[in-house]
């Protein structure tokens, strides 16, 4: 008797082992893994090991295949099977865990949650898997947008974790919370709720590498509470503790001692994709600042982004050069911005998840770009494009915004600018000049020094109008100097022609022979840039308008563009 109970389970062990070797094989052989898998049912196991079966088979269908609907009968089955099964927690809980990741690969929404809150429900005596169900269906609920019921998923996470005594995973999912507010602008709530989270994070005493990691993600959230505060001051310190952070992190060794409680058996992310997140905020704040000198941080990010494909680093990648073309443009590059934005476009192409999360960004880039080279009917239908399909509402007000200026440069749109300006700010009551001296003390507190520069030769403009020549000279020269640090080409050559009318007036011939020169260089760079831009076939690109992006086809002459041209 006792051998024939036992023959099933060596059978299943034998063919198992094969199984693994086929999947763990340089290729894999997936057909020959699945053959073996298949072959345990004809020995019509005991249900444990058919439940487990039919898991592994829908795992690796699923993982390695484009055979979804097989995936799917496996998987239900073994939900099916492993719920009548008493103390079979793992394979019940994974089973409902990858066929939700199906249901959505599927658009089957609908699906997933109500088996996500069933598997909840039931695995409240499991503290590993139901903080991991309930992170999964937080996070289902962010790719829908529906960012309010996934905070309320991650606070009862939150106190679930804190009544399993896992500080720890507490604080995961109170920032991850936190990190959806701030999705959300909800700043008054996201203070009193970092406030907490350090303290948590300071307190909790660990494995070294979990802590670091928990710091930086507290980090990284201070970071941009600050700057979505206009804050820019604060962020420096922060800033010198995430870089602290990742070197501490850099020296430590893995520890492979498992938590004692199951509940801590979560990591926010892998440590190279922490430094690579670390170095891009890095490098995402220096960027507008000194982009000269931001060099070698910039290889950092991308060799790291190029050695890994990992999905989570194609975002990355996508950020990095939404914010380098950002500096191309103001830096008057803009054919090699334009052969950046035709990056994005690829790798948009490649993902419909990166484009659906970055579309507006994109056309909000080609607008940019089309304003850089004076073709104003294009960049008005990239605005309007991005402003059709963006819910954020800072993009939202950059977008207006830069069409408004559109409208300014264009002339004979009155209407259409009222219209806008109405949207933006209803009240007219507050003077223009009360605006500008604002906005140059705001922009002077926090060292942003472009914001700054493109106050004071506004201002220095306004006053030359007036004929007060002094004053105007006391704002256009500082102007010239903060944009030469950036270097911001538009400001420059802005500046360079009000000096030399300035001087002109003032009667300073040789100062305004000098500004004239400087006037001369700035145009014929731009102009020189501009011809460059605009011969490139990348530049067809100002004409998408719908859909997803267009295919690209290189330029004959030349080489192709690539992020390795960057290093």
């Amino acid at each position: 008797m006792a051998s024939n109970v036992e023959a099933p389970e060596r059978w299943y062990l034998a063919l198992l082992g094969f199984a693994e070797h086929f999947r763990t094989s340089s290729p894999p052989k997936i057909r020959l893994c699945v053959h073996c898998l298949q072959a345990v049912f004809q020995f019509k196991p005991p249900q444990r090991i058919e439940a487990r079966t039919h898991l592994q088979l829908g795992s690796v269908l699923y993982h390695h295949t484009k055979n979804s609907e097989l995936a799917r009968s496996h998987l239900e089955k073994a939900w099916f099977i492993s719920q009548q099964l008493p103390q079979f927690e793992d394979v019940k809980f994974e089973a409902a865990s990858i066929l939700s990741e199906l249901f959505c690969q599927q658009n089957l929404v609908d699906s997933a949650k109500p088996l996500l809150r069933k598997a909840i429900q039931i695995s409240q005596q499991t503290p590993y898997w139901h903080c991991r169900l309930l992170f999964q269906l937080a996070q289902l609920h962010t790719l829908e947008k529906d960012l309010v019921s996934a905070c309320d998923l991650l606070g009862v996470g939150a106190e679930y974790a804190r009544v399993v005594g896992s500080e720890y995973t507490r604080a995961l999912f109170l920032l991850s919370k936190g990190m959806l507010l701030l999705m959300e602008r909800k700043l008054g709530e996201v203070h009193p709720l970092l406030t907490l989270c350090g303290t948590i994070v300071e307190n909790w005493q660990g494995n070294p590498i979990q802590k670091e990691s928990l710091r930086v993600f507290f980090l990284v959230l201070q970071v941009t509470h600050y700057l979505d505060a206009g804050q820019v001051k604060s962020v420096k310190p922060c800033l010198k503790q995430l870089q602290q952070c990742i070197q501490t992190i850099s020296t430590l060794q893995d520890d492979e001692i498992l938590p004692t409680n199951p509940a801590d058996l979560f990591h926010w992310l892998p440590k190279e994709h922490m430094c690579v997140l670390v170095y891009l905020v890095m490098l995402i704040f220096f960027l507008p600042f000194f982009f000269s000198v931001t060099q070698k941080l910039l290889s950092v990010v991308l060799v790291s982004l190029l050695l890994d494909c990992s999905p989570i680093l194609s975002t990355f990648q996508v950020i990095l050069l939404e914010h380098i073309i950002m500096c191309r443009l103001v830096t008057g590059h803009k054919a090699t911005a334009l052969q950046e934005i035709s990056q994005v476009c690829q790798l948009c192409q490649q993902s419909p998840r990166l484009f659906n999360n970055h579309a507006a960004q994109l056309h909000t880039l080609l607008g940019l770009y089309c304003i850089s080279v004076n073709c104003m009917d294009n960049a008005e239908a990239q605005f309007t494009t991005a402003l059709r399909l963006t819910t954020h509402q800072e993009l939202w007000t950059y977008i207006v915004t830069n069409l408004a200026s559109v409208y300014i440069r264009e002339g004979n749109r009155h209407q259409e600018l009222y219209g806008l300006l109405e949207r933006i700010n209803p009240d007219h009551n507050f003077p223009v000049r009360r605006f500008l001296r604002e906005t140059l003390k705001m922009s002077n507190a926090e060292d942003l020094n472009r914001l700054t520069a493109c106050s004071l030769v506004l201002l220095g403009h306004i006053f030359y109008v007036l004929g007060n020549h002094r004053e105007s000279n006391n704002m256009v020269v500082p102007a010239m100097q903060l944009a030469s640090k950036i270097p911001d080409m538009s400001v420059q050559l802005w500046s360079s022609a009000l000096l030399k009318d300035l001087n002109k007036a003032l009667g300073n011939n040789i100062d305004a022979h000098e500004a004239a020169q400087m006037h001369q260089n700035f145009s014929q760079q731009l102009l020189q840039d501009h011809i460059a831009a605009c011969s490139l076939p990348e530049h067809n690109l100002i004409s998408w308008t719908d859909g997803p992006p267009p295919v690209q086809i290189q330029a004959q002459n030349g080489p192709t563009t690539s992020l390795a041209s960057l290093l």
